[in-house]
């Protein structure tokens, strides 16, 4: 049988010790979906890294919100891995943001952050229609760490300037790499030291790459600017392929 995981925030596990109250749309996937009743197993995660082992109490109704039993901690189908990587992501057009979100979260990313740069595929009207964006990526992050076994669900950010997030403060003994399809050094170039770097953030631009002047203010602010190979790749496959090769160069998929 395979484990059935469900999500519910901190604040969830806190109204009454020893119990966990789901959201009207968890309860709804145990409920009808899952047809799970009182007394069925189950696990639940609270997206920042805990998972506990639970008993159906009750499975709820139509307005009334599923309750389950914690009978402890347990350990997340799939660990965490090691590397804490953001990915930092010129908007994307339509499911091609999506895509990312949902494979990048996969492959064990700890933040996505949408950037405004100057040949984005998409122009954000205002705040209401940034928000509304934010909410779909931050409900697909949510749905491919329950897929994929993990517990902890990456922040997704609400977009900011390309500039500024190149001259954020990237923490202590960050890794800055920025992927171009041109004036770049090969992957194999990136500094290493004695043992590999725990924080690293990834810059991949959009389908019509980086302005000049872009790619001079990061090198400016000590990003590692890489070139991967000769093909041209699709923004969001070279955000995907990002994920998997820093991963496998500094994380846990080997």
């Amino acid at each position: 049988m395979s484990l059935r995981r469900f999500y519910a925030e901190p604040a969830a596990f806190l109204p009454t010790p020893g119990e966990v109250t789901l959201s009207e749309e968890e309860s709804r996937h145990l409920r009808d979906v899952l047809r799970l009743r009182a007394g069925d197993e189950a696990r639940v995660f609270d997206g920042e890294g805990h998972e506990f082992a639970c008993v159906v109490v009750d499975a709820g109704g139509w307005k009334d919100a599923a309750r389950l039993e914690v009978r402890g901690r347990a350990e997340p189908p799939s660990p965490e891995s090691p590397l804490r990587l953001t990915l930092a992501v010129a908007l994307l057009k339509g499911e091609k943001f999506d895509l990312v979100v949902q494979k990048a979260v996969e492959l064990g990313v700890g933040f996505i952050k949408p950037l405004v740069t100057k040949r984005a595929d998409v122009r954000l009207h205002d705040e209401r229609d940034a928000a509304k964006r934010v909410t779909r990526w931050r409900r697909l992050a949510l749905e491919a760490a329950k897929q994929s076994g993990r517990a902890r669900v990456p922040a997704v950010e609400t977009p900011q300037t390309f500039e500024a997030f190149v001259n954020a403060d990237p923490g202590t003994n960050a890794l800055r790499v920025m992927f171009a399809e041109r004036a770049g050094a090969g992957l194999d170039g990136l500094p290493r030291g004695e043992s590999p770097p725990l924080n690293v953030a990834a810059l991949v631009g959009p389908e019509g790459g980086w302005e000049d002047d872009e790619i001079e203010l990061a090198r400016a602010h000590g990003w590692h600017v890489v070139t991967l190979g000769g093909r041209t790749l699709r923004a969001e496959t070279a955000a995907i392929t990002v994920c998997a090769l820093l991963q496998n160069l500094f994380g846990d998929l080997k």
